[in-house]
């Protein structure tokens, strides 16, 4: 088996590099990274869409994670429409020390949120105290702030 170290990047098809970089950086700080465009029939191939011509942009996250936005101009994607509950909807989930003051701060930005924070109450097993809040990026792309109980951080 492979020595796997770590997760090195999320990638995130978006519809608009343009519209989406301002709002990754705004709303979390991302700083870029670094950023292609790439094209060609071995780019096609390995990433099995034939005339693929698309912008990378990576952004960093922490000291260890990369978050990846990929834009097609071709061919072009069509719109995201997955639920949380449909097979391949992966989301990008945030950790945050106080999930509360981050929900006021996005929300002041205008993320639109599904619903308020939720703290899991007792009876959760090893999930009690946690809490977490569903909410979405300019494609509709559902990600997650996720605060761990006070005695499980570092």
């Amino acid at each position: 088996m492979p020595n796997f170290q770590r997760i090195h990047h999320i990638g995130i098809p978006v519809s608009s590099i343009e519209r989406s970089l301002p709002w990754y950086r705004d709303v979390f700080g991302l700083l870029e990274n670094k950023t292609a465009k790439a094209s060609g029939d071995e780019i096609s191939t390995a990433l099995e869409v034939p005339g693929a011509e698309l912008t990378v942009v990576f952004l960093s996250v922490g000291e260890q994670l990369l978050l990846e936005l990929l834009e097609y101009a071709s061919p072009r994607g069509e719109a995201f429409d997955r639920r949380n509950c449909d097979v391949g909807a992966v989301h990008v989930c945030f950790e945050v020390d106080d999930i509360d003051a981050a929900y006021e701060q996005l929300t002041e930005l205008g993320v639109r949120f599904n619903h308020p924070p939720i703290r899991l109450g007792e009876g959760l097993g090893d999930l009690s105290g946690y809490a977490f809040a569903y909410f979405r990026d300019p494609d509709g792309i559902q990600l997650e702030l996720f605060e761990l109980p006070v005695g499980a951080r570092n």
